[in-house]
Protein backbone atom coordinates (compact mmCIF):
# COMPACT_ATOMS: atom_id res chain seq x y z
CA UNK A 1 0.00 0.00 0.00
CA UNK A 2 1.36 3.43 -0.98
CA UNK A 3 1.74 5.98 1.77
CA UNK A 4 1.53 9.62 0.70
CA UNK A 5 4.58 11.78 1.10
CA UNK A 6 3.92 13.88 4.20
CA UNK A 7 5.86 15.23 7.17
CA UNK A 8 4.64 12.25 9.23
CA UNK A 9 5.99 9.86 6.57
CA UNK A 10 9.39 11.55 6.71
CA UNK A 11 9.46 11.57 10.52
CA UNK A 12 8.66 7.85 10.56
CA UNK A 13 11.27 7.11 7.89
CA UNK A 14 14.00 8.90 9.85
CA UNK A 15 12.90 7.14 13.04
CA UNK A 16 12.94 3.75 11.29
CA UNK A 17 16.49 4.46 10.17
CA UNK A 18 17.48 5.56 13.69
CA UNK A 19 18.96 8.82 12.43
CA UNK A 20 20.26 11.77 14.47
CA UNK A 21 18.04 14.81 14.98
CA UNK A 22 19.99 16.95 12.52
CA UNK A 23 19.19 14.55 9.68
CA UNK A 24 15.48 14.64 10.46
CA UNK A 25 15.63 18.44 10.45
CA UNK A 26 17.39 18.32 7.10
CA UNK A 27 14.77 15.97 5.63
CA UNK A 28 11.90 18.18 6.78
CA UNK A 29 13.61 21.31 5.46
CA UNK A 30 14.12 19.58 2.11
CA UNK A 31 10.49 18.45 2.00
CA UNK A 32 9.28 22.00 2.57
CA UNK A 33 11.46 23.20 -0.32
CA UNK A 34 10.26 20.33 -2.53
CA UNK A 35 6.66 21.51 -2.13
CA UNK A 36 7.65 25.09 -3.01
CA UNK A 37 9.66 24.38 -6.16
CA UNK A 38 8.32 23.71 -9.65
CA UNK A 39 9.66 21.26 -12.20
CA UNK A 40 12.61 22.47 -14.32
CA UNK A 41 11.65 24.90 -17.07
CA UNK A 42 14.08 23.34 -19.59
CA UNK A 43 14.27 19.91 -21.15
CA UNK A 44 11.46 17.37 -21.59
CA UNK A 45 8.04 18.13 -20.15
CA UNK A 46 7.62 16.30 -16.85
CA UNK A 47 4.05 15.28 -16.13
CA UNK A 48 4.61 13.61 -12.76
CA UNK A 49 1.99 12.72 -10.19
CA UNK A 50 4.07 12.50 -7.01
CA UNK A 51 1.24 10.77 -5.17
CA UNK A 52 1.57 7.69 -7.39
CA UNK A 53 4.97 6.63 -6.06
CA UNK A 54 6.02 4.36 -3.25
CA UNK A 55 8.79 6.31 -1.51
CA UNK A 56 10.40 3.60 0.56
CA UNK A 57 10.57 -0.19 0.45
CA UNK A 58 12.97 -2.43 2.35
CA UNK A 59 13.17 -6.04 1.17
CA UNK A 60 15.97 -7.24 3.47
CA UNK A 61 16.70 -7.33 7.16
CA UNK A 62 19.86 -5.25 6.94
CA UNK A 63 22.79 -5.32 4.52
CA UNK A 64 24.63 -8.67 4.38
CA UNK A 65 28.42 -8.99 4.21
CA UNK A 66 28.39 -12.66 3.21
CA UNK A 67 26.69 -13.56 -0.07
CA UNK A 68 25.59 -16.86 1.48
CA UNK A 69 23.45 -14.92 3.97
CA UNK A 70 21.49 -13.10 1.27
CA UNK A 71 17.97 -14.47 0.70
CA UNK A 72 17.49 -16.74 -2.31
CA UNK A 73 15.02 -14.33 -3.95
CA UNK A 74 17.51 -11.45 -3.83
CA UNK A 75 20.38 -13.70 -4.93
CA UNK A 76 18.32 -14.83 -7.89
CA UNK A 77 17.53 -11.23 -8.90
CA UNK A 78 21.18 -10.16 -9.12
CA UNK A 79 22.50 -13.44 -10.52
CA UNK A 80 19.93 -13.37 -13.34
CA UNK A 81 21.10 -9.84 -14.18
CA UNK A 82 24.68 -11.07 -14.38
CA UNK A 83 25.78 -8.64 -11.67
CA UNK A 84 27.51 -11.18 -9.48
CA UNK A 85 29.47 -14.32 -10.14
CA UNK A 86 29.19 -17.48 -8.10
CA UNK A 87 32.86 -17.24 -7.22
CA UNK A 88 33.46 -15.26 -4.03
CA UNK A 89 36.46 -13.45 -5.52
CA UNK A 90 34.14 -11.48 -7.83
CA UNK A 91 32.08 -10.25 -4.87
CA UNK A 92 34.83 -8.09 -3.39
CA UNK A 93 34.34 -4.34 -3.52
CA UNK A 94 30.67 -4.67 -4.44
CA UNK A 95 27.48 -3.01 -3.18
CA UNK A 96 24.04 -4.11 -4.40
CA UNK A 97 20.95 -2.02 -3.70
CA UNK A 98 17.46 -3.44 -4.26
CA UNK A 99 14.59 -0.97 -3.92
CA UNK A 100 15.40 1.53 -1.14
CA UNK A 101 18.19 -0.18 0.81
CA UNK A 102 21.57 -1.80 0.25
CA UNK A 103 21.03 -5.56 0.56
CA UNK A 104 24.62 -6.75 0.10
CA UNK A 105 27.97 -5.14 0.64
CA UNK A 106 31.40 -6.73 0.76
CA UNK A 107 34.86 -5.19 0.76
CA UNK A 108 37.74 -7.32 1.95
CA UNK A 109 40.56 -5.16 0.67
CA UNK A 110 43.33 -4.70 3.23
CA UNK A 111 43.73 -1.05 2.29
CA UNK A 112 42.48 1.48 4.81
CA UNK A 113 39.52 2.68 2.77
CA UNK A 114 35.90 3.32 3.71
CA UNK A 115 33.34 1.75 1.39
CA UNK A 116 29.84 1.18 2.74
CA UNK A 117 26.25 2.24 2.31
CA UNK A 118 25.57 5.92 2.92
CA UNK A 119 23.14 5.01 5.71
CA UNK A 120 25.86 3.07 7.53
CA UNK A 121 28.37 5.88 7.05
CA UNK A 122 25.99 8.31 8.76
CA UNK A 123 26.11 6.09 11.85
CA UNK A 124 29.74 4.91 11.79
CA UNK A 125 31.51 8.08 10.58
CA UNK A 126 29.14 10.88 11.63
CA UNK A 127 31.67 13.74 11.58
CA UNK A 128 33.17 12.81 8.20
CA UNK A 129 29.68 12.29 6.79
CA UNK A 130 28.37 15.62 8.03
CA UNK A 131 31.40 17.47 6.65
CA UNK A 132 30.65 16.45 3.06
CA UNK A 133 26.91 15.71 2.94
CA UNK A 134 24.94 18.43 1.10
CA UNK A 135 28.09 20.54 0.71
CA UNK A 136 28.41 20.22 -3.09
CA UNK A 137 24.85 19.47 -4.25
CA UNK A 138 22.52 21.62 -2.16
CA UNK A 139 19.04 20.39 -1.29
CA UNK A 140 17.36 23.55 -2.63
CA UNK A 141 18.91 23.57 -6.13
CA UNK A 142 15.87 22.08 -7.85
CA UNK A 143 12.73 20.11 -7.12
CA UNK A 144 14.49 16.76 -7.38
CA UNK A 145 17.51 17.55 -5.20
CA UNK A 146 14.94 18.69 -2.61
CA UNK A 147 13.00 15.44 -3.01
CA UNK A 148 16.20 13.43 -2.62
CA UNK A 149 17.07 15.39 0.51
CA UNK A 150 13.67 14.57 1.99
CA UNK A 151 13.56 10.82 1.30
CA UNK A 152 17.12 9.70 0.43
CA UNK A 153 17.96 6.10 1.23
CA UNK A 154 20.91 3.90 0.32
CA UNK A 155 23.74 4.76 -2.02
CA UNK A 156 27.50 4.42 -1.57
CA UNK A 157 29.87 6.26 0.74
CA UNK A 158 33.54 5.99 -0.25
CA UNK A 159 36.67 7.51 1.27
CA UNK A 160 40.05 6.76 -0.32
CA UNK A 161 43.00 7.77 1.93
CA UNK A 162 45.98 9.79 0.62
CA UNK A 163 48.32 8.03 -1.85
CA UNK A 164 46.07 4.94 -2.01
CA UNK A 165 45.81 3.11 -5.32
CA UNK A 166 43.23 0.32 -5.65
CA UNK A 167 43.99 -2.66 -7.88
CA UNK A 168 40.38 -3.02 -9.08
CA UNK A 169 37.28 -0.84 -9.40
CA UNK A 170 34.69 -0.55 -6.65
CA UNK A 171 31.19 -1.37 -7.87
CA UNK A 172 27.58 -0.58 -7.00
CA UNK A 173 24.41 -1.84 -8.62
CA UNK A 174 20.93 -0.36 -8.24
CA UNK A 175 17.78 -2.31 -9.09
CA UNK A 176 14.08 -1.40 -9.00
CA UNK A 177 11.77 -4.42 -8.87
CA UNK A 178 8.58 -2.84 -7.51
CA UNK A 179 5.99 -1.05 -9.61
CA UNK A 180 5.78 2.75 -9.07
CA UNK A 181 8.76 2.77 -6.71
CA UNK A 182 10.86 5.85 -6.16
CA UNK A 183 14.60 5.22 -5.65
CA UNK A 184 16.57 8.07 -4.08
CA UNK A 185 20.11 6.92 -3.32
CA UNK A 186 22.74 9.35 -2.10
CA UNK A 187 26.37 8.73 -3.05
CA UNK A 188 29.34 10.58 -1.54
CA UNK A 189 32.89 9.92 -2.73
CA UNK A 190 36.05 11.51 -1.29
CA UNK A 191 39.35 10.77 -3.04
CA UNK A 192 42.07 12.23 -0.84
CA UNK A 193 45.39 13.72 -1.96
CA UNK A 194 47.27 11.78 -4.67
CA UNK A 195 44.92 8.79 -4.35
CA UNK A 196 42.96 7.24 -7.22
CA UNK A 197 39.60 5.51 -7.60
CA UNK A 198 37.71 3.81 -10.39
CA UNK A 199 34.04 3.34 -9.54
CA UNK A 200 31.41 1.47 -11.57
CA UNK A 201 27.66 1.94 -11.24
CA UNK A 202 24.90 0.01 -12.98
CA UNK A 203 21.13 0.64 -12.91
CA UNK A 204 18.15 -1.39 -14.17
CA UNK A 205 14.43 -1.75 -13.52
CA UNK A 206 11.61 -4.13 -14.40
CA UNK A 207 9.01 -3.01 -16.94
CA UNK A 208 5.55 -2.15 -15.62
CA UNK A 209 2.50 -0.27 -16.83
CA UNK A 210 3.01 2.50 -14.25
CA UNK A 211 5.96 4.86 -13.95
CA UNK A 212 8.79 4.71 -11.42
CA UNK A 213 11.08 7.55 -10.37
CA UNK A 214 14.84 7.56 -9.92
CA UNK A 215 16.21 10.81 -8.44
CA UNK A 216 19.69 10.15 -7.10
CA UNK A 217 22.34 12.62 -5.98
CA UNK A 218 26.11 12.11 -6.32
CA UNK A 219 28.74 14.34 -4.67
CA UNK A 220 32.42 13.71 -5.48
CA UNK A 221 35.44 15.44 -3.93
CA UNK A 222 38.75 15.04 -5.78
CA UNK A 223 41.57 16.37 -3.64
CA UNK A 224 44.98 17.70 -4.72
CA UNK A 225 46.70 15.41 -7.21
CA UNK A 226 43.96 12.78 -6.94
CA UNK A 227 42.14 10.95 -9.73
CA UNK A 228 38.56 9.67 -9.92
CA UNK A 229 36.83 7.81 -12.73
CA UNK A 230 33.07 7.28 -12.41
CA UNK A 231 31.57 4.77 -14.86
CA UNK A 232 27.80 4.46 -15.26
CA UNK A 233 25.62 2.37 -17.53
CA UNK A 234 21.91 2.81 -16.85
CA UNK A 235 19.39 0.55 -18.53
CA UNK A 236 16.23 1.58 -16.69
CA UNK A 237 12.96 0.44 -18.25
CA UNK A 238 10.89 2.85 -20.34
CA UNK A 239 8.58 3.45 -17.37
CA UNK A 240 11.29 5.16 -15.31
CA UNK A 241 11.85 8.90 -14.94
CA UNK A 242 15.64 9.17 -14.52
CA UNK A 243 16.28 12.62 -13.00
CA UNK A 244 19.65 12.77 -11.25
CA UNK A 245 22.22 15.34 -10.14
CA UNK A 246 25.91 14.39 -10.28
CA UNK A 247 28.71 16.81 -9.46
CA UNK A 248 32.43 16.72 -8.70
CA UNK A 249 34.75 19.42 -7.36
CA UNK A 250 38.39 19.05 -8.35
CA UNK A 251 41.33 20.59 -6.48
CA UNK A 252 44.84 21.45 -7.71
CA UNK A 253 46.34 18.93 -10.18
CA UNK A 254 43.32 16.64 -9.72
CA UNK A 255 41.50 14.76 -12.47
CA UNK A 256 37.83 13.77 -12.71
CA UNK A 257 36.40 11.64 -15.49
CA UNK A 258 32.73 10.82 -16.06
CA UNK A 259 31.97 7.87 -18.34
CA UNK A 260 28.22 7.90 -18.75
CA UNK A 261 26.02 5.48 -20.69
CA UNK A 262 22.26 6.05 -21.03
CA UNK A 263 20.45 3.21 -22.77
CA UNK A 264 17.12 3.05 -20.96
CA UNK A 265 14.42 5.11 -19.15
CA UNK A 266 11.45 6.91 -20.64
CA UNK A 267 12.80 10.34 -19.73
CA UNK A 268 16.36 11.09 -18.64
CA UNK A 269 17.70 14.44 -17.45
CA UNK A 270 21.34 14.03 -16.43
CA UNK A 271 24.30 16.41 -16.75
CA UNK A 272 27.39 15.21 -14.80
CA UNK A 273 29.41 18.24 -13.75
CA UNK A 274 32.97 19.20 -12.84
CA UNK A 275 33.90 22.30 -10.90
CA UNK A 276 37.60 22.76 -11.72
CA UNK A 277 38.48 24.71 -8.60
CA UNK A 278 42.21 24.08 -8.38
CA UNK A 279 44.96 25.21 -10.72
CA UNK A 280 45.98 22.63 -13.34
CA UNK A 281 42.91 20.50 -12.63
CA UNK A 282 41.24 18.45 -15.37
CA UNK A 283 37.67 17.38 -16.09
CA UNK A 284 36.61 14.87 -18.74
CA UNK A 285 33.20 13.57 -19.75
CA UNK A 286 32.51 10.94 -22.38
CA UNK A 287 28.93 9.84 -22.81
CA UNK A 288 26.58 7.87 -24.99
CA UNK A 289 22.80 8.18 -25.16
CA UNK A 290 20.74 5.75 -27.25
CA UNK A 291 17.07 6.78 -27.49
CA UNK A 292 14.49 4.49 -29.06
CA UNK A 293 10.68 4.46 -29.23
CA UNK A 294 8.98 6.40 -26.39
CA UNK A 295 12.30 7.66 -25.01
CA UNK A 296 13.56 11.20 -24.49
CA UNK A 297 17.17 11.33 -23.34
CA UNK A 298 18.24 14.87 -22.41
CA UNK A 299 21.82 14.44 -21.28
CA UNK A 300 25.21 16.07 -21.46
CA UNK A 301 27.80 17.57 -19.12
CA UNK A 302 28.88 20.75 -17.36
CA UNK A 303 32.43 22.03 -16.93
CA UNK A 304 33.10 25.12 -14.80
CA UNK A 305 36.69 26.40 -14.94
CA UNK A 306 37.74 28.44 -11.90
CA UNK A 307 41.43 27.57 -11.40
CA UNK A 308 44.23 28.63 -13.73
CA UNK A 309 45.58 26.31 -16.46
CA UNK A 310 42.53 24.04 -16.19
CA UNK A 311 41.45 21.65 -18.94
CA UNK A 312 38.14 20.05 -19.84
CA UNK A 313 36.98 17.77 -22.60
CA UNK A 314 33.39 16.73 -23.35
CA UNK A 315 32.67 14.00 -25.90
CA UNK A 316 28.97 13.22 -26.41
CA UNK A 317 27.70 10.42 -28.65
CA UNK A 318 23.96 10.31 -29.35
CA UNK A 319 21.91 7.76 -31.28
CA UNK A 320 18.17 7.88 -31.99
CA UNK A 321 15.93 5.31 -33.64
CA UNK A 322 12.23 4.42 -33.97
CA UNK A 323 11.09 7.93 -33.08
CA UNK A 324 13.34 8.40 -30.06
CA UNK A 325 14.71 11.80 -29.01
CA UNK A 326 18.35 12.11 -27.94
CA UNK A 327 19.52 15.63 -27.04
CA UNK A 328 22.82 17.04 -25.83
CA UNK A 329 22.47 19.82 -23.26
CA UNK A 330 25.60 21.18 -21.61
CA UNK A 331 27.46 24.13 -20.16
CA UNK A 332 31.13 25.01 -20.41
CA UNK A 333 32.24 28.13 -18.58
CA UNK A 334 35.77 29.49 -18.29
CA UNK A 335 35.68 32.14 -15.58
CA UNK A 336 37.57 35.42 -15.61
CA UNK A 337 40.40 34.23 -13.35
CA UNK A 338 40.76 30.82 -15.03
CA UNK A 339 43.53 32.09 -17.27
CA UNK A 340 45.35 29.90 -19.81
CA UNK A 341 42.60 27.28 -19.68
CA UNK A 342 41.43 25.01 -22.50
CA UNK A 343 37.98 23.50 -23.09
CA UNK A 344 36.73 21.33 -25.95
CA UNK A 345 33.23 20.04 -26.65
CA UNK A 346 32.45 17.50 -29.36
CA UNK A 347 28.89 16.28 -29.96
CA UNK A 348 28.14 13.63 -32.59
CA UNK A 349 24.66 12.33 -33.32
CA UNK A 350 23.48 9.64 -35.71
CA UNK A 351 19.81 9.17 -36.66
CA UNK A 352 18.81 5.68 -37.78
CA UNK A 353 15.54 6.71 -39.48
CA UNK A 354 13.43 9.69 -40.59
CA UNK A 355 11.20 9.94 -37.48
CA UNK A 356 13.86 10.24 -34.75
CA UNK A 357 15.16 13.57 -33.48
CA UNK A 358 18.21 15.15 -31.87
CA UNK A 359 19.20 18.67 -30.82
CA UNK A 360 22.46 20.09 -29.50
CA UNK A 361 21.82 22.77 -26.87
CA UNK A 362 25.17 24.13 -25.62
CA UNK A 363 25.95 27.09 -23.40
CA UNK A 364 29.58 28.13 -23.86
CA UNK A 365 30.94 31.06 -21.84
CA UNK A 366 34.48 32.43 -22.09
CA UNK A 367 35.37 35.28 -19.73
CA UNK A 368 39.09 35.85 -20.40
CA UNK A 369 41.31 36.36 -23.44
CA UNK A 370 44.08 33.88 -22.63
CA UNK A 371 41.91 30.75 -22.76
CA UNK A 372 40.35 28.77 -25.61
CA UNK A 373 36.95 27.09 -25.89
CA UNK A 374 36.07 24.97 -28.91
CA UNK A 375 32.75 23.36 -29.77
CA UNK A 376 32.04 20.97 -32.63
CA UNK A 377 28.68 19.33 -33.33
CA UNK A 378 27.46 17.00 -36.08
CA UNK A 379 24.04 15.44 -36.67
CA UNK A 380 23.71 13.00 -39.54
CA UNK A 381 21.58 10.15 -40.80
CA UNK A 382 23.06 6.72 -41.11
CA UNK A 383 25.03 6.59 -44.35
CA UNK A 384 23.14 4.89 -47.19
CA UNK A 385 26.46 4.44 -49.00
CA UNK A 386 28.02 2.64 -46.05
CA UNK A 387 24.91 0.48 -45.61
CA UNK A 388 24.99 -0.49 -49.29
CA UNK A 389 28.69 -1.35 -49.09
CA UNK A 390 28.23 -3.59 -46.02
CA UNK A 391 25.15 -5.27 -47.49
CA UNK A 392 27.12 -5.94 -50.68
CA UNK A 393 29.54 -7.93 -48.48
CA UNK A 394 26.74 -10.22 -47.37
CA UNK A 395 25.41 -8.49 -44.24
CA UNK A 396 21.71 -7.94 -43.70
CA UNK A 397 20.46 -4.36 -43.24
CA UNK A 398 20.13 -4.90 -39.47
CA UNK A 399 23.62 -6.40 -39.22
CA UNK A 400 25.03 -3.49 -41.21
CA UNK A 401 23.31 -0.92 -38.95
CA UNK A 402 24.59 -2.76 -35.88
CA UNK A 403 28.17 -2.64 -37.19
CA UNK A 404 27.95 1.08 -37.93
CA UNK A 405 26.51 1.82 -34.46
CA UNK A 406 29.24 -0.23 -32.77
CA UNK A 407 31.88 1.72 -34.65
CA UNK A 408 30.19 5.01 -33.76
CA UNK A 409 30.41 4.28 -30.00
CA UNK A 410 33.88 2.74 -30.09
CA UNK A 411 35.53 5.67 -28.29
CA UNK A 412 33.05 5.31 -25.44
CA UNK A 413 33.55 1.55 -25.12
CA UNK A 414 37.32 2.00 -24.85
CA UNK A 415 36.83 3.93 -21.60
CA UNK A 416 34.86 1.12 -19.92
CA UNK A 417 36.25 -1.83 -17.96
CA UNK A 418 36.16 -4.95 -20.13
CA UNK A 419 33.13 -6.59 -18.50
CA UNK A 420 31.07 -3.41 -18.86
CA UNK A 421 32.12 -2.94 -22.48
CA UNK A 422 30.86 -6.46 -23.17
CA UNK A 423 27.59 -5.66 -21.40
CA UNK A 424 27.18 -2.47 -23.44
CA UNK A 425 27.65 -4.46 -26.64
CA UNK A 426 24.89 -6.83 -25.52
CA UNK A 427 22.51 -3.98 -24.66
CA UNK A 428 23.08 -2.20 -27.96
CA UNK A 429 22.45 -5.40 -29.94
CA UNK A 430 19.11 -5.85 -28.16
CA UNK A 431 17.85 -2.45 -29.28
Amino acid sequence: MKEKLTEDFIINLSKKKNEPDWMLDFRLKSFKKFKELDNPTFGPKLDIDFDEFLYYKNVSNGSKKDWKEVSEDIKSTFCNLGVVDAEEKYLDGVTNQLESEVVYHHNKTDKDIIFMSTDDALKQYPELFKEYFNSLVKYDENKFTALNGAVWSGGSFIYIPPYTKLDRPLQSYFRIETESLGQFERTIIIVDEHASLSYIEGCTAKSYSNNSLHAGVVEIFVKEGAECKYNTIQNWSNEVYNLVTKRAIVEKDGTMQWVDGNIGSGITMKYPSCILMGDNSTGNSISIAYAKKNQILDAGAKMIHIGKNTKSNIVSKSIASNGGVSNYRGTTKICKNATNSVATVKCDTILLDDISKSDTIPQNILENNSSTLEHEATISKISAEKLFYLESKGLSEEQAKEMLVMGFVDDFKKELPMEYAVELNRLLKEI
